[in-house]
């Protein structure tokens, strides 16, 4: 780690200053004080031309002669903040520096320090500004180093775990990503261990609460910042200081380096979120394009119906129905953004093609995520949807199974479809509901061959709603004190006793039963509660909002 400024410490190995013989005299326990510039004083009360963190330099000639005096010289440079005093012998004081001098500079912890020799103090100036400026010099050439690394893993378009791990390694200290409901999306410990770092991570991250988007949190020793872009926060990503090994009392704040490190690896993350590539052949890009045109808004429709149009898939005057396809569980051993599991999606949307070139459909079909590829059949009339579907699920049925003979057996997929609609216009609708089906369907055991929105009940809906920053965003909102309380009282443990009177339909008799609690405990627990969260649980609207946020925090722990 880079330290801007010298330490009293290392002046006085400076040749310059050991010409002199210097000699610490008292608060040798504060040598470790940053010098931020060095000044010549023989004036008693220098102290109103200072800022703090110099090192003064004195012979002593103008100093009071009185022991008040030199009381109070003492104590003025310590309450404006020099980082130590040094007096050259020999001009005013022969043998050493005058007791009460060093008894108020000890009592003061002011480091005090007496040159034993002349020394000229030109010398000693300008090697410690030469220090000075080489430690700033060598902080400006680390900060460049930090925008070339990051603007160079922003092209090349790394993934968070890269971009934390080069954090890490710059910093020289554990990195962490986490969402809004305190989950851990990537790390990097710096060679310190990862079961102490995220052992209980919920629970302490919520105890780190630093005032503004980038901060430090001086008891929780994290310096944290906002991730988020175009006003739409997702994470936090938290790097501790000070490092592993490293007493937090001893511990000075975080260098601004580390700061311009955290803003600018939160930078990466927030545009890697938004620009994702993927190697696809043109016809499949311009199929992704036009389908992404309509999930965003990104083109006119009329614009998007005309290059469809040029490809042969008419969509204008169309019955037409958004389809989405999934694997029902990850695959182990492939990780997301993976070249194989590039290669996977890229195999489940060719697959999808020839299933709709098989079902004699028309309509585009793309990968939307790493996960999922969609597409919009382009149906004659709405009588034809049901069979439509039927036939495109068998027709992909097949393929897989033409594709899996010889090989490893195919994983278990999810179809989903959202509403059919009778324009283009709305189109972007049945896509997006399509999307959410095939996501919620994943926590559904039944083998259905398509998955519609009446197949999904609440749950299915948090669930598939569990990444979005606003929910998250409820769900802190409705219970973040009561979790924040949990955090900072393990054995009590109230989100517990909310969930058990709340799941007995507010039956406080049945719900201390399923707490095993005495009906005057749970009473008393249900008081604390309404006080914490400053909600009145005999409402029902109040109680209604609540359980949902449970759902909601059960789906996103559940990720």
């Amino acid at each position: 780690m880079i330290a801007v400024f010298p330490t009293v410490r290392e002046v006085l190995a400076l040749d310059p200053v050991r010409h002199g013989g210097p000699r610490v005299v008292a608060a040798d326990a504060h040598l470790d004080r940053p010098v931020r510039w060095v000044h010549v004083a023989e004036v008693p009360d220098i102290a109103s031309l200072l800022r703090g963190g110099e090192l003064v330099l004195t012979t002593g000639i103008g100093l009071p002669a009185d022991d008040a005096g030199l009381r109070a010289f003492i104590g003025d440079l310590a309450d404006v903040g020099v980082a130590g005093l040094v007096v050259e012998l020999g001009r005013r004081y022969t043998g050493s520096v005058p007791r009460v001098m060093a008894a108020a500079a000890e009592r003061r912890g002011l480091p005090l320090v007496e040159l034993r020799r002349a020394t000229p103090f030109v010398r000693i100036t300008e090697a410690v500004h030469a220090l000075i400026v080489d430690a700033q010099l060598t902080e400006l050439r680390a900060t460049e180093e930090i925008h070339q690394r990051f603007t160079e893993l922003s092209v090349e378009g790394a993934e968070p775990a890269q971009v934390v791990q080069e954090a890490a390694a710059l910093a020289g200290c554990p990195v962490i990503l986490e969402n809004l409901s305190r989950q851990v999306l990537a790390y990097d410990t710096a060679g310190d261990s990862a079961e102490l770092l995220l052992d209980g991570w919920e629970q302490h991250s919520r105890r780190i609460q630093p005032a503004g988007r980038t901060a430090y949190d001086a008891d929780a020793g994290w310096l944290v910042t906002t991730v988020g872009a175009r006003g739409q926060d997702w994470g936090r990503l938290l790097l501790r200081w000070p490092a592993p090994g490293v007493s937090a009392d001893a511990a000075d704040p975080p260098p601004t380096r580390l700061t311009i490190l955290l803003e600018r690896a939160a930078s990466t993350l927030a545009l890697g979120r938004l620009i994702r590539r993927d190697a696809e052949g043109l016809e499949r890009q311009i199929h992704r394009t036009l389908l992404t045109a309509l999930l965003d808004h990104a083109r006119p429709v009329d614009e998007v119906a005309l290059r469809a149009r040029a490809l042969g898939v008419a969509l204008e005057r169309r019955h037409l129905v958004g389809v989405v396809v999934r694997p029902r569980t990850d695959e182990p051993g492939v990780e997301p953004g993976t070249e194989a599991a590039q290669a996977r999606l890229r195999d489940l949307a060719e697959a999808v093609s020839q299933a709709l070139r098989e079902a004699k459909l028309t309509g585009l079909a793309s990968a939307l995520d790493e996960q999922a590829v969609g597409a919009l059949l382009a149906l004659r009339d709405a009588g034809e949807e049901e069979r439509a579907l039927a036939a495109f699920a068998a027709a992909l049925h097949r393929v897989r199974l033409d594709a899996a003979v010889g090989g490893p057996r195919a994983a278990r997929l999810i179809v989903a479809a959202g509403a059919g609609v009778g324009s283009l216009r709305e189109a972007r609708r049945s896509l997006i509901e399509a999307r959410q089906v095939a996501d919620a369907a994943r926590r559904d055991r039944r083998d259905m061959a398509v998955f519609r929105l009446p197949h999904v009940g609440l749950a299915g809906l948090l669930h598939l709603l569990r990444e979005e920053p606003r929910l998250q965003t409820f769900v802190e909102r409705e219970l973040g004190a009561l979790l924040a309380y949990d955090a900072k009282h393990p054995r009590e443990q109230l989100l517990g006793t909310l969930r058990a009177y709340l799941e007995n339909g507010r039956n406080k008799s049945a719900g201390a039963a399923a707490a095993h609690l005495s009906r005057p405990a749970f009473y008393e627990r249900l008081a604390r509660i309404a006080r914490i969260l400053d909600a009145d649980l005999d409402a029902v609207d109040v109680c209604l909002s609540l359980h949902v946020a449970l759902l909601a925090l059960d789906a996103v722990r559940d990720t």
